[in-house]
């Protein structure tokens, strides 16, 4: 264990509560109010039982962070209970269960590097690349005449999300997404 600042919590990291329990981040989020002291505000998940935890910190308190292995993998397949990985250098296949990746799991594509989280064995967290190129399944038609800088239009996702995109993207479209809300960022450059 090594005591770091609130502030550098990143997702995936795993800390020891207060509690004595190891929890592995979810997510962050650093506020600075107008008056007051900045809080870093921390969704966890408990390693033993999958119990979630949201708990805010000082951004300059201490928190005990647990040595963890970061390694990159690539995603193979799903065989129902758990997502079957592989270690790029010695071939090595990893399970890890569904609860691990929850809703980032519609983002998971073949043999994207995905970096696993792993304590004693045990993997904990998934991050995923930022972004991910999919292809727009269904959206409104075009109407001719809109510009780009009218309101979003909903579209589904070849991967079964729904997000916003500008009125002249079709169905049929590939965009870049971001993984971490499912917002689109551009149409692809393929």
């Amino acid at each position: 264990m090594v005591k770091v600042i609130a502030s550098s919590l990143r997702k995936g990291n795993v800390v020891e509560h207060t509690d004595g329990k190891l929890y592995v981040i979810l997510t962050t989020q650093n506020i600075h109010p107008g008056k007051g002291t900045p809080v870093t505000q921390v969704e966890m998940r408990r390693i033993t039982d999958g119990i979630k935890a949201t708990e805010r910190f000082k951004t300059t308190d201490s928190v005990e962070k647990a040595f963890v292995e970061e390694m990159k993998f690539n995603y193979l397949y799903d065989d129902g209970t758990s997502y079957v990985f592989m270690n790029p250098d010695n071939f090595e296949q990893v399970l890890v269960p569904h609860a691990v990746l929850g809703d980032d799991a519609a983002y998971l594509q073949e043999n994207m590097e995905v970096y696993l989280t792993i304590f004693n064995e045990t993997p904990l967290a998934a991050v995923l690349p930022t972004r991910v190129t999919l292809e727009i399944v269904d959206t409104e038609p075009t109407v001719k005449g809109q510009t780009a800088s009218s309101s979003y239009k909903p579209a589904m996702l070849s991967n079964g999300v729904r997000t916003m995109v500008p009125p002249y993207i079709s169905t049929g479209t590939r965009i870049v997404v971001l993984t971490e809300d499912g917002s689109y960022v551009e149409r692809a450059k393929d």
